[in-house]
């Protein structure tokens, strides 16, 4: 029973000592918090009104709100009686340790802020870079998100996208759309041709600046292939491909013109 009121009387101590600075420190954190919220939603409304750059505005937000809440821990720790200066020189001590471990984030950070200067691409826009093809969903700090035409979310480092090749399909605000049709050699070319561009012309997403074409593209073992390059919006693309794949097919048919294919030949003995 002493023991247990020894404890229980240490405690006590403890609480009246450490109580009012842990719960002002809850408090400080629980308003600082806030303050934050409505800082960054203040900053979002400036930016949005002064017409900034989305991809910019979203990293600097993001930026803001870290920092801000690196404040906030600092005053925090202060509260509960830490020495912030101790504190800060031992991560000063601890610096060099971290930032060689962190190589990688201190360089997907750098290729964050080239990226933000020298603007390669910017959100919503179609991309190729790293083996991946996407639009651009966000620019974080240290990474870019691209939705893929799969409907997948890939996130690669800043680091590598800095540093690597970036083909933007959005930037000029229009894509070439490579397909390729084959006929059989006894089929008329200018017929052909006439055929699949009517096809082209025919489609209200097949843009007629630059003009779409069809060309004699290479005389293969068993077909004449025809290089047929309609030009369309980015967002438009998967639309134009696919649909002048199946609209070829289909004038071609209407029209007797034959599209080859192989053939299979069944042998019989006679028993």
């Amino acid at each position: 029973m002493e023991k247990a009121t020894e404890w229980i009387n240490y405690g006590l101590e403890l609480a009246k000592e450490f109580g009012p600075k842990l719960l002002t420190a809850i408090l400080i954190y629980i308003i600082g918090s806030w303050i934050i919220k409505k800082i960054v939603g203040a900053a979002r409304k400036m930016m949005t009104k002064s017409k900034y750059d989305e991809s910019l505005q979203r990293f600097l937000l993001n930026l803001v709100s870290w920092v801000l809440k690196i404040f906030l821990i600092l005053v925090v720790i202060a509260q509960l009686g830490v020495d912030v200066m101790t504190f800060a020189a031992v991560i000063a001590a601890a610096g060099l340790a971290v930032g060689l471990a962190l190589q990688g984030s201190l360089s997907n950070f750098a290729g964050g802020v080239l990226i933000m200067i020298f603007k390669p691409y910017k959100i919503g826009e179609l991309i190729e870079a790293q083996g991946e093809l996407g639009v651009v969903k966000e620019i974080e700090i240290f990474t870019t998100k691209m939705i893929t035409p799969g409907n997948k979310l890939a996130i690669i480092p800043n680091g590598a996208m800095a540093n690597g090749n970036i083909i933007n399909y959005t930037a000029e605000g229009k894509m070439r759309v490579d397909t390729t049709i084959g006929v059989g050699y006894d089929e008329d070319i200018k017929k052909t041709k006439e055929v699949l561009m009517q096809v082209l012309t025919s489609n209200p997403l097949v843009l007629k600046d630059p003009a779409p074409s069809v060309n004699v593209s290479e005389l293969a073992d068993s077909s004449v292939n025809f290089a047929v390059r309609p030009y369309c919006k980015p967002e438009h693309y998967w639309d134009v491909y696919f649909g002048t794949l199946e609209n070829c097919k289909l004038a071609l048919d209407q029209a007797g013109i034959e599209i080859p294919y192989p053939h299979s030949v069944e042998i019989h003995k006679k028993g």
